[in-house]
Formats: C-alpha cells, structure tokens, sequence
C-alpha cells in the first residue's frame, strides 16, 4: 500500500518533470506545487491549531508560522513570474527565447523559494520572540498564536501586498494594450481576488498584534489559503495557454 503510493508519486513526478522543456511549464509547475502545499501542510496544520490546544511545542510552532508565512508567499512570487513571463512573450515576442529561458526560469523559481523562505524568516521573529514569554495572552495551555508586531506588519504589506499589486497591474496593462480587452478584464479578476484574500488580513493585523483565536481572526488566514485554492482556477478558466500548458502535466507524450 504504502510503497505502491510512493512509486506512484515518484512516477507521476517523473512524469510531470518530462515534461517540463518550456519556461511557462516550469513556472507553473512552481504555482501548482505551492498551491498544493497550501492544502497539504499548511491548513491541516493550521485547522489543529484553530480546534485544539497545541501540543507540539513552542519550536514546532514556529516552524508552523515559517510553513504557514512562505508556501502563500511563494504563490504570490509564482504570479509575478508569471506576469513577467507573459509580458515578455506578448510584448517582446522576438526576444522571448532568447531572454526567458528554461534555465532562467529555473533560476528565477529557485531564487523565489529561496527569497521567501529568507523573508519567513524574518516575519516570524516576533513569534520566535514571544515563544517563551510569560505574559503571552493565552487562552489555553499550549496556544500557538500569532504574535506580528506593527513594523513587522508594515514591511510585510508593503512587500507582500502593495509591491505584487503594483508589478502585476503595470505588466498585465502593458499586455492589455498590446492584445484585447480580454486581458483587463482577468486583470481585474486576478488583482481583486487577491485583495480580497490578503487586504482584511493586514488591516486586522496593523490594530491587533495577537492575531489570537477567535473566529474572525481565522476567517482572515483562512481566506489568504483560499487565495492559493482559487488561482489555479482562474488561470485555468481564463487563459488558454494556461489550460494547453498545464494539460501537459496530466498527458505524456
């Protein structure tokens, strides 16, 4: 059973590698991958949290908040990749092979995981911080909270929310002006489920540093989960070269 389930793993994952000669593949395969992780570690991790005392420990709790701050993370630096990528193509048609190549986008995925896992780093300092202080606002023993202080906070907004915005709202409407409107319309799509995924977030977090646990606390994070649930979807349902590429994974040659 067990085995069996492996070797088919590792097959598929063969598999889906065989496939990987393109940089838009290999881009996606990132997406795809952090998306998945989303709903393979960090929501379970994050559902036991919310339902029950966490008996863990305090070092297993940061590694949660790492885990639960970088696979979100990276789904966000996969969509500016992507943007990137598609700008290129569109915009700069004669120079795409030449400039996005599969081992720049190899570089570029490598680089992506690395950057955030770094910045997790960072984002979870306040956490580590308050590991062992007794004041923590506990409600049971073995809570495993969220702890962000306000410049901590500010940073995260201005790297994680403003920037992305920003970067994939000025290359989709270079790649508007140059195909149809088709294009600011999934724009429009994309950048408003993301703000409705991550904005309450931050302006909860900005007025309260225990994100501690109550319903709307977690009804926040769990719509930023969501967010890596929906963009496979969206960019299946809008953009046909993401549907013929992602085709690619399940149909070998």
């Amino acid at each position: 059973g067990i085995k069996m389930r492996a070797s088919l793993l590792l097959t598929f994952v063969m598999l889906i590698f065989l496939q990987l000669h393109t940089p838009t593949n290999i881009l996606l395969l990132s997406l795809a991958v952090s998306d998945f992780l989303v709903g393979l570690l960090s929501l379970p991790l994050d559902i036991y949290r919310s339902t029950s005392c966490w008996f863990l420990g305090e070092m297993m709790c940061a590694f949660f908040f790492f885990l639960a701050c970088q696979i979100p993370f990276v789904s966000v630096g996969n969509m500016i990749l992507i943007s990137v990528d598609r700008y290129v193509a569109i915009c700069h048609p004669l120079h795409y092979p030449t400039r996005i190549t599969a081992v720049r986008a190899k570089i570029c995925v490598c680089l992506c995981w690395l950057w955030y896992g770094l910045y997790s780093l960072f984002y979870i300092r306040d956490q580590i911080t308050h590991l062992n202080q007794p004041f923590r606002k506990d409600s049971c023993l073995g809570e495993c909270a969220y702890i962000v202080s306000y410049a901590t906070g500010v940073v995260d907004l201005i790297f994680t929310l403003i920037l992305p915005v920003t970067v994939i709202v000025f290359l989709y409407m270079r790649v508007a002006k140059r195909s149809e409107l088709k294009a600011a319309r999934t724009l429009g799509v994309i950048v408003f489920v993301y703000l409705l995924a991550f904005c309450p977030y931050y302006c909860y977090s900005l007025v309260d540093i225990y994100l501690t646990k109550s319903v709307f606390a977690y009804f926040l994070i769990g719509f930023i989960y969501f967010n890596s649930c929906l963009n496979p979807m969206i960019y299946t349902l809008f953009y046909p070269w993401f549907r013929k590429s992602y085709g690619h994974f399940l149909v070998s040659k």
